[in-house]
């Protein structure tokens, strides 16, 4: 009482997969190129961030000797943590483009 392997489905199987991987690979690519640039909600600091997490550029715009060193590293701490939340922004919104005819399996 042997099982027939269906030949055909494994086929299309590996194929999907393949085109899976192939959508991955371009994706993972993409989001090293795309950037967003955020700024403290004080405008003392500007980060650009690639849709992985990568920082490109961090700016200090304006005069420091006003400024507490408190308030320059929160300034740098919450235009990072923005900087974050705008990759992951980012890297979500790739995802949809690159991965919407394929359904989530959980």
């Amino acid at each position: 009482m042997g099982r027939d392997i269906d030949e055909t489905w494994i086929e299309e199987a590996v194929e999907r997969y393949r085109r899976i991987e192939a959508l991955h690979a371009e994706f993972e690519k993409t989001a090293r190129t795309v950037e967003v640039t955020v700024r403290s909600a004080d405008d003392l600091v500007e980060v650009r961030v690639t849709a992985d997490g990568t920082i490109r550029d961090v700016r200090i715009d304006g005069p420091l000797h006003n400024r507490t060193s408190e308030s320059v590293a929160k300034a740098v701490k919450d235009a990072v943590t923005a900087a974050a939340d705008a990759a992951a922004w980012a890297r979500e919104k790739l995802h949809k483009e690159y991965f919407a005819d394929y359904r989530k399996l959980s």
